[in-house]
């Protein structure tokens, strides 16, 4: 069951506890499913671009990833794959997107703390990639990613290969999200729910700031108030927490999305 949380004087529901791993993988599985369902509603889909993955709750060098070569909208709990940390499927008969195992293995071991890991080539997201800048502190929702998230400011090619996926985590850091340039977003939480969440928001924070630009100079939130705002609209817990209606929300329209 939830627990709650108290933050800035705002009382919300924090992620759940489990009893078993099986619980949780389980958990991570129906969210990872909803979370591909939402992606496709947003248009997110992009022919076979495009991975979110769950580290596995008892083998923590692997992950569970979208079959490579299945659209988002079709994906449910019992299509998604298990990989371990030499690129193998463990579980399923399904391949893996190279690009996802070499992306999405060398973020996992570099981040401990990452569960979940998003990446894809949205429109907004790969259009503001194009500048190589970060996002400016334009509106509350942009605030989250303020002074937290970077800029991998070079594009190699097709990423298949483990150097270039390393120089990907590295650039990351300890951020919440990265713009990969000439590519598009990658975004990370404790939860799935919060990366997803972060890659939602952060693909409209970029047509947020692209559209203001086309009409004028975008007033910046002052660096203090822009902090202050982050602390509220990026923590982890916000993150988790404004997944959730959109969980509720896809899980009602495509309930087959957990079978």
């Amino acid at each position: 069951m939830a627990t709650t949380i108290v933050q800035q004087n705002i009382t919300m529901p924090a992620a759940p506890a489990f009893a078993t791993p099986g619980e949780e993988r389980q958990h991570r599985k129906e969210r990872l499913a909803a979370a591909f369902r939402l992606f496709a509603h947003y248009g997110f889909d992009e022919g076979v671009a495009g991975h979110i993955t769950a580290r596995d709750p008892e083998m923590s060098d692997h992950f569970w990833v979208n079959p490579f070569g299945m659209h988002f909208a079709h994906i449910r709990v019992s299509d998604l794959i298990l990989v371990n940390e030499h690129g193998d499927v463990v579980s399923g008969n399904r391949l893996v997107n190279r690009a996802a195992f070499a992306i999405h293995s060398r973020v996992h071991a570099a981040r401990p703390d990452v569960v979940g890991a998003a990446h894809a080539h949205s429109l907004y997201g790969k259009t503001w990639s194009t500048l190589g800048r970060l996002l400016d502190p334009i509106t509350q929702d942009a605030c989250a990613f303020y002074e937290d998230h970077a800029l991998f400011g070079s594009y190699g090619g097709l990423v298949s290969g483990i150097d270039e996926a390393d120089r990907i985590a590295a650039a990351l850091g300890d951020g919440k999200a990265a713009i990969l340039q000439n590519h598009g977003l990658l975004t990370v939480g404790r939860t799935v729910d919060e990366a997803a969440w972060w890659f939602i928001t952060m693909d409209r924070s970029c047509q947020s700031q692209l559209t203001a630009e086309t009409v004028g100079s975008p007033i910046k939130i002052p660096h203090e108030t822009a902090l202050h705002a982050r602390e509220v609209m990026g923590s982890h817990e916000s993150g988790w927490f404004q997944f959730q209606p959109l969980y509720q929300w896809i899980v009602k329209r495509q309930p087959d999305l957990l079978d």
